[in-house]
This record gives structure tokens, C-alpha cells and sequence, in this order.
């Protein structure tokens, strides 16, 4: 992972965020089918704390601390779960705030939204396990021959094994074991996975 130099310590420690988390009822136990495809006995689902205004606010103050040296123009995150982080990220930048979709499968700025060239941005993400859709945003800004000048995620999910080779921050690292559906012990156990996430695979 590519680390921030001389970024400013976070205003609350890890776990300190993680009791945020944790009192917004935010991780779950059960046993999951990931965006990604695989298996997990774990899930943040960050929307349990973004619904409260003043939550999502403080992780983002958090988050945003680490990029307020870097000269970001514009914030962008993919649809949906990055469309509050990057909106509160951007908020406390005091910059825009953007999000992609899918259209036909293919990440896209849509709704008229644009990238200047060599545009500041930074992308922003809720939860990352293998940064597919991290990377897919890092695309669409490439494409507008915009500048990505970092990520920040509030939770990595990865235990900081995903590195995009740039500076990259996280609010929160969680080494959480996730499984191929073959090698899944809750799928040998008879268990049945839910999604509980809002992207189609």
C-alpha cells in the first residue's frame, strides 16, 4: 500500500471509528455472498452508519484529513456505495462531489457529469475486499486524462493486501477471511449465503 506522506494523524484512533461502526449495528455476522463473488462469515454494511448525518460526517472528516494537502478538485466515488462518502469527503474538502454507474455492465460518469484534463481527483469508496469497483473509477477518471491523485476507503476490508499504487488511506483495516464458494465452510456447513450488499454480480 502506497502510504501518505506527512498526512495528519486521523482525529479518533481505529477503534475508536470501529465503536462507531459498531454502535451504528454496521457489522454483521452471518455468512454472505460479496460483491466480488465470494463468501464471508463477516460484512460492513456501511449504509447502517452513513443514514446518520452526523456519523458519516465525522468519518469523513476523518478520511478527508489525509488528502487536504494534495490539491484535490473533485471527489468521485462509484454508485452506490460511494455516493455518501464522496458527497461528506468532498463536503469537508469543500470541493465537488461525484458518482459513477454502470451502464450495460461498464462503469460511467453519467447525468452530465464531467472530468476536466488534468483534474485533481480523488476517489472514495465505502468498503473495499478486492477494489474491482475502486479500480473501475480509477478508469473512468484515466479516461478523462483527469489526475487520480489518491484513495481513501473507510474500510478496508483486505487487511491492506489492495494496493492501487497510489497514496491510499482507509478509516478503518479488518483482516476478514473470505472464501471461494468452493473452499466456503458455512456453504459445507448447509448454510444459505445472503447478499446483503446493492450491486448485481
Amino acid at each position: 500500500m502506497a502510504n501518505i506522506p506527512n498526512a495528519p494523524k486521523m482525529p479518533l484512533t481505529p477503534e475508536e471509528y470501529l465503536e462507531v461502526f459498531k454502535e451504528s449495528k454496521a457489522l454483521l455476522e452471518g455468512h454472505f455472498l460479496l460483491t466480488s463473488g465470494k463468501h464471508s462469515a463477516q460484512y460492513m454494511q456501511c449504509a447502517q452508519v452513513l443514514q446518520y448525518p452526523e456519523r458519516a460526517a465525522l468519518l469523513a472528516e476523518g478520511l478527508a484529513s489525509q488528502f487536504k494537502e494534495m490539491g484535490v478538485e473533485t471527489v468521485i466515488g462509484p454508485a452506490t456505495g460511494g455516493i455518501l462518502v464522496a458527497h461528506e469527503v468532498a463536503k469537508a474538502l469543500g470541493v465537488r462531489a461525484l458518482f459513477t454507474e454502470r451502464e450495460n455492465g461498464i462503469m460511467r460518469l453519467r447525468r452530465g457529469f464531467a472530468i476536466s484534463p488534468q483534474e485533481r481527483v480523488l476517489v472514495v469508496e465505502d468498503v473495499i475486499t478486492t477494489g474491482g469497483s475502486v479500480r473501475e473509477v480509477l478508469n473512468v477518471v484515466q479516461e478523462f486524462g483527469a489526475v487520480a491523485v489518491g484513495v481513501g476507503v473507510l474500510v478496508d476490508r483486505s487487511g491492506g493486501t489492495v494496493d492501487f499504487g497510489l497514496p491510499q488511506c482507509s478509516i478503518i483495516q479488518l483482516n476478514i477471511k473470505a472464501f471461494e464458494v468452493q473452499d466456503c465452510p458455512l456453504c459445507a456447513q448447509g448454510i444459505p449465503a445472503i447478499k446483503p450488499g446493492s450491486r448485481k454480480i
